[in-house]
């Protein structure tokens, strides 16, 4: 912990010492530092974190890439920023930086790469860094500087960028993170603005106090690379390079068994708020006996997987037999109109035993139709092992057509008759597959549904889904809340997901739902642990939800719309003719689903390929019966309709990543019917909030489907005005400085009523 001591001083001594002891951070033409924030600004001002600015002419100077590498040492962050920039220009251009830096920061250095000759800079404290704001957006009428009021500011020495010239500058900067119980969380101010596209490539290297156990963004998608039981290596990836707001990562110290954490977000509408229950699992861990499996291999031999697809499933196949432990058990079913199994109970794995499989699967030819029902049957009735794991990686390239074909009767059969408990994967080959089954046969018995696109390979996407099926760690787990240890249902509503995944060596936990109350509450996982019954218990004080977690509750709204939209899906099953269509589209339970869907589609910004046309510049949210016809008619020929095919298996790749969605997707990214990937533009997701584009200005979505006369203005505020800049700290207190951070007329709700907040452009 000495390391950390010094951290703990307050940050107006810790930057009047970094000012008088190193020169080179407090540079002042005339010898006096505590003017230096007073200077002018020069033409071309730069934020790394929102976008060059130029003072009465469009910028001058341009940032192409942002490289961040932080390393995290204990519980001290070291961040080091390159900003790239470059002069397009015929001219020499004068040039300064301002960066956002969190509370507590300590600036260790900052230099130029380039033609510049000067390497200064100054932190500024929030309350110096709030004058400098309020003179640059009054001045430059940029609403993207906003997002950071409350922050304190670095502010860098005047430099030139010569002409057509690059330029690198270097940030270092230092500060403690912040920690709740075993998680420590690290934060990266940066815009929300979906109209921001410099590329950062983040990397986080984590040196540990203690093992690590989990690491997670809520923000980003991150690949992590571990380096040792404390030490891993994380990086934002590729498609995340370009994504808009700040940068979240938090990561959580290994403790005995499951470790876990409560994050909240208050919310007085819901009776409490919502929560966010993050779970790791060690990485590594010595077993007494390891758990052994019991894997059924079932594969489709009709008509259409002659060639290429039957072996590349046969290849499949010969991976998972050849991955298993001796002493493990397998068996192998394939089927056409015909089921045939190789042995009738599973046999235990050898080499022998295996190289007979493999001889007997080789003969194994292409012909038929595709009874996919007696196949699941004959999978899930066979003898088990009780002391094994059961699993089954169940393969198909079609629709049932023989035998017993009604996809409400298949399902019934993993809810009915699964005596063994069996959990089932299933692999979609190719597009001419009723995709809602095989997610309900997969989700119904505690597996996964994969897709495997033309063009891909069957045997990669079986080895993916093996490999991470060593064994599970914590089986069957079930979430409880506790209330002064007594179990308390009415405290916690909406969880999702309803039923919790086995969990495996490395697995991430996320645990969704809305809280109700201010007492103090125990969230419980109680299953199987390393075979024995075993219950975790994590403390959640109400008390610690804050505002600026604002991720919580649109993850939540997030996974509430898929499993919604996956309501509707299996509500299509066994539609074969018109009449049916029209009953289900009727039925009242139906227009409650597609209710509760426009609804959180709209207050959250969560669009999806049903409800994209809520962004549409003009369409008038106010006029719900339209909205209703428009989603509903979606729903019920994309939903409801469409089993098969292209849309079919783009609708059930989007929605599996909504349900298990872990990370924000501010740009409301999609597949369409033909698979290309989409974004939806007219929509701004901002803290909790969401503001839609209608008739040039920027919405409030809690004004949105209000009538004209209800949302009309109750006063306007002037851009850059005091009163706009005292909304916008006060919007800033409670993270959501970026309610007014957009260009353009902003419409939002403010203190009870509508507030016009009009452009300074």
């Amino acid at each position: 912990m000495q390391r950390q001591l010094r951290k703990y001083l307050p940050v107006a001594i810790l930057a009047a010492l970094i000012m008088a002891a190193v020169p080179v951070l407090a540079h002042s033409h005339h010898g006096h530092h505590h003017h230096h924030h007073h200077r002018p600004f020069v033409a071309n001002v730069i934020v790394p974190q929102a976008r060059p600015h130029s003072i009465g002419r469009p910028a001058a100077v341009r940032m192409t890439l942002v490289e961040v590498k932080v390393t995290v040492d204990g519980q001290v962050a070291t961040t080091q920023m390159d900003i790239y920039l470059e002069n397009p220009s015929h001219q020499r251009q004068e040039s300064e930086l301002l960066m956002p830096v969190p509370d507590g920061a300590v600036v260790k250095s900052f230099s130029f790469k380039g033609s510049a000759k000067e390497d200064s800079a100054e932190l500024l404290p929030a309350d110096d860094a709030r004058r400098i704001y309020d003179d640059i957006v009054s001045r430059m009428k940029d609403p993207a500087l906003l997002q950071f009021v409350g922050f304190n500011l670095v502010r860098s020495s005047v430099f030139p960028l010569e002409p057509h010239g690059t330029q690198q500058v270097r940030l270092t900067y230092e500060h403690l993170l912040p920690s709740d119980g075993t998680r420590v969380d690290y934060v990266l101010p940066r815009t929300e603005a979906l109209d921001y596209h410099v590329p950062w490539d983040i990397t986080v290297d984590i040196d540990a106090d203690d093992k690590l156990s989990t690491v997670y963004s809520p923000t980003h998608e991150i690949d992590t690379s571990r380096k040792g039981s404390d030490r891993a290596v994380i990086r934002v990836a590729d498609g995340s390079r370009k994504q808009a707001g700040a940068f979240r990562l938090s990561y959580l110290l290994e403790r005995d068994g499951v470790t876990g954490t409560v994050i909240a977000f208050p919310d007085k509408s819901v009776g409490g708020g919502y929560f966010l229950m993050l779970v790791g699992l060690p990485t590594r861990v010595e077993r007494d006996e390891p758990i052994k499996r019991e894997v059924t291999i079932v594969i489709d031999r009709s008509g259409s997987m002659a060639g290429e697809k039957l072996e590349q499933v046969k290849a499949a196949a010969k991976q998972v037999l050849y991955g298993l432990e001796d002493g493990e058990m397998f068996n192998v079913i394939v089927y056409n109109e015909f089921v045939d199994p190789y042995s009738t109970k599973p046999i235990e794995k050898s080499s022998d035993s295996v190289k007979e499989a493999l001889i007997w699967l080789d003969e194994v030819q292409a012909a038929g139709g595709t009874n996919i029902h007696d196949a699941l049957h004959q999978a899930l009735e066979m003898e088990s092992n009780g002391d094994h794991l059961p699993l089954v990686l169940f393969m198909t390239d079609g629709l049932p057509t023989i035998g017993e074909t009604s996809e409400r009767k298949i399902r019934k059969l993993v809810e009915g008759h699964n005596p063994h408990k069996r959990r089932v994967f299933t692999f979609g080959v190719g597009v001419d597959v009723n995709t809602p089954l095989l997610e309900a046969v997969a989700d119904d018995s505690r597996g996964s549904a994969t897709f495997v696109l033309p063009r891909e390979d069957v045997e990669v996407k079986v080895a993916a889904v093996f490999r991470k099926l060593q064994g599970p760690i914590f089986s069957e787990p079930r979430f409880k809340v506790l209330d002064d240890k007594v179990e308390a249902p009415r405290r916690a509503r909406e969880v999702m997901p309803r039923r919790l995944p086995d969990l495996f060596a490395g697995d991430q936990l996320i645990v969704l739902g809305q809280y109700r109350g201010k007492g103090e509450l125990e969230f419980a996982v109680k299953g199987r642990y390393l075979g024995k019954s075993k219950t975790f218990r994590f403390k959640f004080n109400p008390r610690k939800a804050k505002k600026h977690n604002s991720f919580v509750p649109r993850l939540w709204a997030g996974r509430k719309i898929a499993g919604l939209v996956d309501e509707i899906r299996r509500a299509g099953a066994d539609l074969t003719n018109p009449n049916d269509r029209r009953r289900v589209a009727q039925d009242p339970r139906f227009q409650e689903l597609v209710d509760e869907i426009i609804r959180l589609s709209t207050r959250f910004g969560i669009l999806t390929e049903y409800t994209a046309f809520l962004a549409r510049e003009g369409t008038d949210l106010a006029k719900r019966e339209a909205i209703f016809e428009e989603a509903h008619k979606n729903l019920v020929e994309k939903a409801v309709s469409t089993r098969s095919g292209w849309a079919a298996v783009s609708q059930s790749i989007n929605n599996q990543r909504r349900a298990r969605q872990a990370t924000l997707n501010p740009a409301n990214e999609f597949y369409d019917d033909e698979m290309n990937q989409v974004e939806v533009r007219g929509v701004q997701q901002v803290a909790d909030k969401a503001f839609y584009r209608q008739g040039g200005r920027w919405v409030d979505s809690s004004l949105v489907n209000k009538k004209k006369a209800d949302r009309a203005p109750a006063r306007e505020v002037k851009f850059g005005s005091k009163e706009h800049l005292k909304i916008a700290r006060e919007l800033a207190e409670e993270g959501e400085a970026g309610s007014v951070a957009m260009d353009g007329d902003i419409i939002l709700e403010f203190e009870d009523q509508p507030v016009l907040i009009r452009s300074g452009k």
